[in-house]
C-alpha cells in the first residue's frame, strides 16, 4: 500500500490517537508511548524457566548488560569469563562467590547449566565466540556490531541457521518504544514515502573519548595477552592501553562506525524494512585525539539506497562526532513526501506538511468566477507537529531488548535483530571504515549480503 497522509489519517482515527496536550498556537499534538505491564507476560513463570546465562566479557558495557538482564524475571547469571583477573574478582563480588569464572570462554560453553551467553568482549572476538557459542547449542546475545569485519558476518548467519539457536545482536534500540512507533507511523503513511534520511551521534567524556580507565595491577600475569589476541594476526608485545582502550585501535575495534553507526542503522532498518545500502562513501579524520589511537574522531557517511518492494530509492547521511563539547543531540531523521520524522529511543516528533492554496492569482480569479471555490473562508489545518513520548516509569530500551531476547528462548521464537539483521547492519558501518582509510567509494549488495 502506498504510504500517503490520507492513509495515515484513516489509520490514526481507527486507532483513535489520545492527544493528551497542545501547544499554545494549537498546532502541536502529543501522544505517550506506553507499554503493558512487564510482569504481566511473566507471572506464571516457574522455576523450570529460569533461563541460566553467562557472560562473556566482564568489562562496562557487559557489566551493563548482566545488570539489566536480571532485571527481567526468570533470569540468573551463572558464570563470567574475561581475560583480566580483577574484572573476575569483581564479578563474584557482584553477583555471589559461587559464580563460576574463567579465562577461557570454552569451559562456559561445555557447561550444561548454561542456556545462554552474554558476548560483550573487545569487537575481534565476537565472530569467534559467537559461532562457538551457537554450536554448542548455547542461545546467544552478542554486543554490536555483530562481526567485525565484514568478511565474518556469513559465518555467523550460517552458524545461527545450522544450531536453531536464538542470536540477537545488541543494539539495544531497536527494541525501544521509540522504533516501535516510529514503525507504525511510518507504515501508516505519516510522513509519506520516505526518500532522504539522516542521523548524528556525538559524544563526549571530559576524561577523554574512549580513554577508559587502565586498572593500576595490569599486567601480563593478571592478563591473559596471549588468548587476547588469538584471532589477530599481529601480535605485539603487550599493551595494556590495546586491552582497556581497545576501541582506539582497528585490530579490536571498529571505530566509531562500529560502535555508534550501527545503532542509527538498525533503527532506520527496522523502521522502513530495509535490507540495507548498496554504496558506501565515508569522509573524516583524528582532528582532536592524537593520543596514539588509530581511528577518526569525525566521520561522515553517505549511503545510496536502491529501490525495494518495501520502499522507493532514498539516500542515508550519518556523522559522528568526538569532538564537540557540548554533545549535541543524537537522532535519526527520516525525510518523507509529506512530512519528516524525528526518531529517538524515546520519543517520535512528526513534522507534516501543510498543503497551502496556490498564490497565483489568476488561478485564484479563475476559480471564483467558475463558482469552485470560497477563497474567503479560511480552513482547517492538521496539526504542524506531533509529539510522542514515553510514559513515566518505562524501562527502557536496554530491558526491552533483554526481555524479548529471553522470551524468545522460553517460546522458541525468533528475534528481529537476528544474525542476518545483525549483520546487515554491522556491514554498511564496516565499510564506512574501508571506505575512509582507502579513500574509495566501497559497494553492498545488501539482499546478498556480499561486498562487491
Amino acid at each position: 500500500m502506498k504510504n500517503t497522509r490520507r492513509t495515515f489519517l484513516k489509520h490514526a482515527g481507527a486507532a483513535g490517537i489520545l492527544l493528551t496536550g497542545s501547544s499554545a498556537l494549537g498546532r502541536t499534538s502529543k501522544e505517550e508511548l506506553w507499554r503493558t505491564d512487564y510482569l504481566s507476560r511473566s507471572e506464571s513463570l516457574s522455576p523450570n524457566d529460569t533461563v541460566q546465562f553467562a557472560l562473556i566479557g566482564a568489562g562496562g558495557m557487559g557489566t551493563a548488560d548482566v545488570l539489566t538482564a536480571l532485571q527481567v524475571p526468570g533470569t540468573k547469571i551463572v558464570a563470567a569469563c574475561d581475560v583480566y583477573d580483577g574484572r573476575l574478582k569483581a564479578a563474584r563480588e557482584q553477583w555471589g562467590k559461587d559464580l563460576f569464572v574463567t579465562r577461557d570462554y570454552k569451559e562456559i560453553l561445555g557447561r550444561a547449566d548454561i542456556d545462554a551467553v552474554i558476548i560483550a568482549t573487545p569487537d575481534h572476538w565476537h565472530k569467534k565466540i559467537s559461532v562457538d557459542a551457537l554450536l554448542a547449542g548455547k542461545s546467544v546475545y552478542c554486543e554490536k556490531p555483530m562481526v567485525h569485519s565484514v568478511e565474518e558476518g556469513a559465518e555467523v548467519v550460517a552458524a545461527q541457521k545450522k544450531s536453531g539457536k536464538v542470536y540477537q545482536v545488541g543494539s539495544q534500540g531497536l527494541s525501544s518504544l521509540g522504533n516501535e512507533k516510529a514503525k507504525e507511523l511510518y507504515e501508516s503513511g505519516a510522513i509519506g514515502e520516505i526518500n532522504y534520511a539522516e542521523g548524528f551521534w556525538a559524544r563526549h567524556d571530559p576524561i577523554g573519548a574512549w580513554q577508559y580507565a587502565i586498572p593500576e595491577d595490569a599486567s601480563e600475569t593478571t592478563v591473559d595477552w596471549k588468548r587476547y589476541l588469538e584471532p589477530c594476526k599481529s601480535k605485539p608485545a603487550f599493551d595494556s592501553k590495546r586491552v582497556f582502550r581497545w576501541r582506539c585501535y582497528r585490530d579490536y575495534g571498529t571505530g566509531m562506525c562500529g560502535d555508534l553507526f550501527v545503532h542509527l542503522f538498525s533503527s532506520l532498518h527496522f523502521i522502513v524494512s530495509s535490507n540495507g545500502p548498496n554504496k558506501v562513501y565515508a569522509s573524516g579524520g583524528l582532528r582532536y585525539w592524537k593520543d596514539g589511537r588509530e581511528v577518526p574522531d569525525v566521520l561522515l557517511g553517505v549511503f545510496d539506497y536502491p529501490e525495494t518492494p518495501k520502499h522507493k530509492p532514498f539516500n542515508l547521511s550519518l556523522r559522528c562526532n568526538f569532538v564537540d563539547g557540548t554533545s549535541g543531540t543524537t537522532y535519526l531523521r527520516i525525510v518523507g513526501s509529506e512530512g519528516s520524522m524525528d526518531v529517538t529511543w524515546d520519543d517520535v516528533t512528526v513534522y507534516r506538511n501543510i498543503s497551502i492554496a496556490s498564490n497565483d492569482p489568476f488561478a485564484k480569479l479563475k476559480a471564483s468566477e467558475a463558482g469552485l471555490v470560497n477563497t474567503d473562508r479560511k480552513r482547517i489545518l492538521p496539526p504542524e507537529k506531533m509529539v510522542y513520548k514515553v510514559q513515566e516509569g518505562y524501562k527502557g530500551a536496554h530491558y526491552d531488548h533483554f526481555f524479548n531476547f529471553f522470551n524468545a528462548i522460553r517460546n522458541k521464537q525468533p528475534v528481529v535483530e537476528d544474525a542476518v539483521f545483525g549483520f546487515r547492519a554491522s556491514a554498511p558501518a564496516l565499510l564506512c571504515n574501508d571506505s575512509q582509510s582507502e579513500n574509495r567509494i566501497t559497494r553492498w549488495d545488501p539482499v546478498a549480503m556480499k561486498a562487491l
